[in-house]
């Protein structure tokens, strides 16, 4: 009977903290956190409450706060995102998208109205071989490239013609690939969009109007949030083990269209929230584990590339670096990356699966510039990064929602990572 009460206790227990790092996920990608991104403030928001949320479990600052700061420039769209086809509005991020370098459709921000353009189709064939022949371009003018049905290796020309012709021209980049959406550290004089065919097809006019704002931001603040559990026994004598994820996503195309990042990556955060609520309640005898929260991640990993040039502790004191994104489904099994360098360390990773039954596969991937485990490795520190597999595919699009998270092994997996950091 005594068993059967701690059995119960201890699986209310889990149950209660999966809820609350569940509840975590849901509010880091909810609409009043705007995508995580540099519309309204999303991404201090998001810091703010990361941060907030490593005090009340116990997670002590490094330093005087939870913060480490750095900054960047980036371009947004904090205002008017509308693009209208013969008198119908399209919707952003279901019919069109707009590049994460587009110019905008007028010269300052705060205009009250769209431009109306002429689209003109382009000559795959011509422009494959130059831009000079539609240069220049009339200001009035858009022009459309159906960026589909060749092979790959041209493919890969044409994309390089649609980055030229947008140096001096407004640009419609017509597809029939799934959209996704990124951030850039410049900003175009041009529009730049991408259209579905299937709605291209429809247009009967032969113009359309767009109205789109645009504000580049020459020195954005952003904040890597860190806290950390302290050894049990003479911390500061004892090494690092990291656990990591990026905190930060896409945030808003328009006031009226956000990417909610819920696996990519409030997913990640959720994990190394669950789990530092377990490593509070029971430290490492020989290991202070620091969690950060990394800023930048999108825009081409600079908050992780700022800490390892800015360390807050030596980097030669760190152990491991276990680096989470993609925590959402998992009906697949796990990617680790770089497991062919740390040959040791991924096979206790399979033994320990293997004895645990927990997952259905993890799979070895080699060295990958693909998250903020990357600097790391290349500072010398041994870093992995583990995403899920599984039939979510929903990725930099606006259909990463809470809701489409199955969480089908987010508990298996939190167990299987414990059991892999306390073994160091």
């Amino acid at each position: 009977m005594r068993l059967l009460i701690l059995s119960f206790l201890l699986t209310f227990s889990v149950f209660g903290q999966n809820q609350q790092a569940k509840t975590y996920i849901e509010t880091l990608c909810s609409p009043s956190f705007h995508g995580r991104g540099y519309v309204n403030g999303g991404d201090s928001i998001a810091a703010n409450f990361i941060a907030k949320s490593f005090q009340e479990i116990g997670l002590k600052p490094l330093g005087e706060n939870y913060f480490q700061e750095f900054n960047f420039p980036v371009q947004t769209f904090p205002g008017a995102c509308e693009l209208k086809m013969d008198g119908e509005s399209l919707i952003p991020g279901v019919h069109f998208l707009v590049a994460p370098n587009s110019g905008p459709s007028c010269s300052e921000f705060g205009c009250t109205k769209g431009k109306s353009y002429r689209v003109v189709t382009c000559n795959v064939q011509k422009l494959f071989q130059s831009t000079a022949s539609f240069y220049p371009c009339p200001n009035n003018v858009i022009l459309a490239v159906r960026s589909f049905g060749i092979s790959a290796d041209s493919l890969k020309v044409i994309k390089a013609r649609l980055r030229e012709l947008s140096a001096f021209a407004s640009v419609m980049d017509v597809t029939r690939d799934k959209f996704t959406w990124s951030v850039s550290q410049t900003a175009n004089a041009y529009p730049f969009i991408q259209l579905q065919d299937s709605v291209f097809e429809r247009m009967m006019e032969g113009n359309i109007e767009l109205h789109l704002e645009t504000r580049f931001l020459k020195s954005h603040v952003a904040k890597n949030v860190l806290g950390y559990v302290p050894a049990k026994k003479n911390a500061k004598r004892k090494p690092f083990l990291f656990l990591t994820a990026h905190y930060d996503h896409l945030g808003r195309m328009g006031q009226a269209t956000y990417f909610p990042g819920a696996n990519d990556n409030a997913s990640g955060n959720g994990m190394i929230f669950s789990i530092a609520q377990e490593l509070v309640k029971n430290p490492l005898d020989d290991y202070n584990v620091i969690f950060i929260a990394f800023a930048g991640e999108e825009i081409g990993l600079l908050g992780s590339k700022y800490f390892v040039e800015n360390p807050l502790v030596p980097l030669k004191k760190i152990r491991f670096v276990l680096n989470m994104d993609i925590m959402g489904s998992g009906e697949d099994g796990i990617t680790c990356v770089n497991s062919t360098l740390f040959k040791n360390e991924f096979d206790r990773l399979l033994q320990l699966n293997e004895s645990g039954h927990y997952l259905t596969l993890i799979k070895p991937r080699g060295p990958a510039a693909n998250s903020d485990h990357y600097f790391f490795t290349e500072a010398g520190v041994p870093s992995f990064f583990v995403y899920t597999m599984g039939p979510n595919k929903n990725y930099h699009d606006i259909f990463d929602t809470y809701e489409a998270l199955s969480f089908a092994k987010f508990d298996e997996i939190r167990q299987l990572m414990l059991e892999f950091i306390r073994g160091f």
